[in-house]
């Protein structure tokens, strides 16, 4: 009897874990479709979960950085949903790759047209965004999420070094060095280069060997005529 008490109270005390602690793993987030390169483009999936039971996900708004501005949001339409994308003056002008940008976007908000991201559901909205910046290792986009039922869950808390995980977390986007991706512009010019140079030792190679073979042809030639001349003479004279 003590052993089954014991067991139904540990029971409750996992259950318990589970569900006070799915709120921490089911907040809107943001994830590349491959890699985020800096200096480059890429397109990202804003994954929003629904953590309720008797209400659906209609509306998303996404606040897009301002001192990392992006010049390029284009949002991948979505079946049952409607996209808004809100571009503003900026405060101060910035410098991206050599052009001054005096306005970005600084928002995009889908809404549904239908029943929106039901309970048990998620949804991923892409976006298309770029350049991104190279002074940065990532970029935080706060979110607001409304429920059919007008409540509004604010995933705008942006997570410190060395603390915990907050219990709002912002959708944050890790930026990856281009060099650590792999071969690089320089790399590639490079590799063409070496490439060329190969090209050109084999067909050199090739072009000396066959002169080679053909010095080789000529001389086994011309022994083989001296040879048939040496051999006449021999039977006339015999």
């Amino acid at each position: 009897m003590k052993a089954s008490r014991i067991a139904a109270a540990a029971a409750v005390a996992g259950s318990a874990v589970v569900v006070l602690s799915s709120p921490a793993f089911a907040h809107v987030s943001v994830q590349p479709e491959g890699t985020a390169l800096k200096g480059g483009y890429a397109v990202v999936d804003f994954k929003v979960p629904n953590e309720r039971d008797d209400a659906s996900t209609t509306k998303l708004e996404v606040t897009f950085p301002t001192d990392h501005p992006l010049a390029s949001v284009m949002p991948e339409p979505i079946s049952g949903w409607t996209v808004k994308v809100t571009k503003s003056k900026l405060a101060k002008p910035a410098e991206m790759h050599g052009e001054t940008i005096t306005e970005a976007v600084t928002k995009v908000t889908w809404t549904a047209t239908g029943k929106g991201v039901e309970p048990g559901y998620f949804q991923k909205f892409p976006v298309s965004v770029g350049m991104l910046p190279t002074d940065t290792d990532q970029l935080v986009f706060k979110a607001l999420q409304t429920y059919s039922d007008k409540e509004v869950v604010r995933w705008i808390e942006v997570q410190k070094d060395g603390e915990e995980e907050p219990e709002n977390p912002a959708p944050t986007l890790e930026l990856t060095a281009a060099s650590a991706s792999g071969a690089t512009a320089e790399d590639a010019s490079e590799k063409t280069e070496n490439t060329a140079a190969d090209t050109t030792s084999s067909a050199d190679s090739s072009d000396t060997t066959a002169r080679v073979l053909g010095v080789v042809g000529i001389a086994v030639g011309a022994a083989g005529v001296a040879y048939g001349v040496l051999a006449g003479r021999r039977r006339t004279t015999v």
